[in-house]
C-alpha cells in the first residue's frame, strides 16, 4: 500500500546523525530527541504536516 507520494533520498552520513526533512523542515532528529524514533513516530508527523496544509 502507497501511502504518500514522496522523493526519497539517504544521505550518508557518520556520528549517528539520523534526520528527517520534509520541504526544507527538519520534522524529526535524533540529537534533539535523544533517540531514534518509535515505530509510526515518523508516519505520523508526515500526516500532521499535511493536516497543516
Amino acid at each position: 500500500m502507497k501511502r504518500f507520494a514522496a522523493q526519497v533520498e539517504l544521505i550518508a552520513g557518520a556520528g549517528g546523525v539520523f534526520e528527517v526533512v520534509i520541504d526544507a523542515r527538519k520534522i524529526f532528529s535524533k540529537a534533539a530527541a535523544g533517540r531514534f524514533p518509535e515505530d509510526g513516530e515518523i508516519v505520523r508527523l508526515i500526516e500532521a504536516i499535511g493536516r497543516e496544509e
